[in-house]
């Protein structure tokens, strides 16, 4: 008899809900946005009574949509937003502030003072990542630190902190359970990837009582189950992984030196470097990928903040397309870019470069510019970006990238993968099931209720849906990345305050 699993992807713009079954092909997928917040130029916030309601109607509609009940289904995998940081009263539930999300540049301030007061050794050498706002300890202190009752209250033990992931478990459990995984807490600045656990002098630093933080439990174990009046019985919740973790379980990429690029909201290379972390030596983060049976997987990351936003932004910011889906055909009304090149630092620029100043830029632009030129540097501003990570990743591993494992909505692009080929120089290849996130979700809810039987029986799954090839010339491409490279700098520390 066929067995499922309910995998829940909380992305940074929709909630989406896929049944998987024991094949690790999708069943059906119900999927709804929720409202971004823009308080501010690089402030960005999400209402979690929002992502709340979507997240669980996009599960109900993904089961009725399979004429499932919950009886049918063996377990759920949460994947999700990481860093994007919520607080909320204990006893209630209610949230004391909208979730402030992981693009924000709100706590950039905070991060300022850290590196003048000396911390960034300290911080770097236990949690793997580098002082930037992109991480959730310093959203937590600054929403702390904007109003002494709440953060008195943190002190008693009234409010409690999480991540997506344990605010969709809280949720679903019905306040029972307050956990997280260390995929998730490895996104914080409080957790010593060492010592795997919450780390007392990182509290210090940032000012963050330990009475709000979750347990951290493994990736892929039974951490609660749904209330029956949620999907009219209980469900086990069996397997939770930050996104970009998550995509890469779901990629396969269990062998050290494997490799996988999410194309998202953002753009997200993660490598695998095994049973031990390894310290980037090029602005990257090393990060844990997994625990599962009590071992845990690290990996080396780079993240692009702006990735497939940049669509986004062609549509509702300026009108130049209705539907995301009109970006390929906008591009081909063009042969190139036409010296166009964009760089998408609506929120700073993430790794390698670590500038929370930076800010969104298009250069090249002359009366010969078409919509179709702004359509095309879009698409390959990701690609750039992906270069970007890539060589650092490089540098740090010693050796040249082989293999691309891509996923992420706009990893169905063919002209962007494509680009990416190019410009890489390297092979990139993309899976059957794009739908990585939450295919590794499911393969960690299923491995731990025994739908699956280890990972070599997840990785027998994976199959090839099309293979890129590199056709650019070597000196094509280092002139192109040359610009691009130019367009970088020139957008940096733009908005440094005065």
């Amino acid at each position: 008899m066929t067995r499922y699993v309910l995998a829940l992807d909380e992305g940074t713009t929709s909630a989406r809900a896929i049944v998987f079954d024991d094949a690790g092909q999708i069943t059906s997928v119900a999927q709804q946005e929720f409202p971004q917040i823009l308080p501010a130029p690089g402030i960005v916030e999400h209402d979690p009574e929002a992502i709340w309601t979507a997240q669980l109607e996009v599960a109900r509609d993904a089961l009725a949509q399979a004429q499932l009940s919950a009886a049918d289904v063996s377990g759920i995998g949460i994947t999700n937003q990481r860093e994007t940081t919520v607080l909320w009263e204990r006893v209630s539930g209610r949230p004391v502030a909208n979730a402030i999300v992981w693009q924000s540049r709100v706590s950039a301030p905070i991060c300022d003072r850290l590196k003048a007061d000396g911390h960034e050794p300290t911080i770097r050498e236990k949690t793997g990542l580098v002082v930037d706002a992109y991480f959730s300890g310093t959203k937590i202190k600054h929403l702390l630190d904007s109003d002494p009752a709440l953060r008195r209250r943190a002190e008693a033990g009234e409010i409690l902190f999480g991540t997506i992931d344990t605010y969709l478990v809280w949720r679903l459990t019905g306040g029972g359970r307050h956990v997280t995984d260390p995929s998730n807490a490895s996104r914080t600045m409080l957790y010593n990837i060492h010592t795997l656990d919450w780390d007392d002098e990182l509290l210090r630093i940032l000012d963050v009582p330990r009475a709000i933080l979750p347990e951290v439990r493994q990736s892929s174990e039974i951490v609660g189950e749904t209330t029956p009046e949620l999907f009219g019985a209980k469900i086990p919740i069996a397997g939770i992984a930050g996104d970009q973790q998550a995509a890469t379980f779901g990629q396969a990429c269990f062998e050290p030196g494997s490799v996988k690029n999410t194309y998202g909201t953002g753009c997200f290379t993660l490598l695998n470097t095994g049973e031990r972390p390894v310290t980037s030596q090029n602005n990257l983060l090393t990060t844990v990928g997994w625990t599962v049976d009590g071992k845990t997987t690290y990996c080396l990351e780079g993240a692009v903040f702006i990735a497939g936003a940049v669509v986004q932004w062609l549509r509702d910011g300026l009108g130049l397309i209705k539907s995301a889906a009109e970006i390929e055909s906008l591009a081909a009304s063009v042969t190139d870019n036409g010296g166009v090149y964009i760089v998408p630092a609506f929120v700073g620029l993430g790794a390698p470069h670590w500038d929370p100043y930076a800010r969104g830029a298009i250069f090249g632009i002359t009366r010969g510019t078409t919509a179709g030129h702004f359509a095309r540097a879009a698409l390959e501003s990701m690609a750039w970006q992906s270069r970007d990570l890539v060589i650092a990743m490089e540098k740090d591993a010693g050796t040249a990238l082989s293999e691309l494992r891509a996923d992420g909505g706009a990893s169905v692009n063919d002209r962007l993968m494509q680009f990416q080929s190019d410009v890489l120089g390297a092979k990139v290849v993309r899976p059957r099931v794009a739908e990585t996130t939450a295919l590794g979700a499911a393969y960690l809810a299923g491995l731990a209720v025994g739908v699956w039987d280890s990972c070599d029986d997840v990785a027998a799954h994976w199959q090839l849906d099309r293979e890129f090839t590199p056709s650019m010339s070597t000196a094509e491409r280092d002139a192109r990345y040359a610009k691009w490279h130019t367009a970088v700098e020139r957008s940096k520390s733009w908005d440094v305050p005065q």
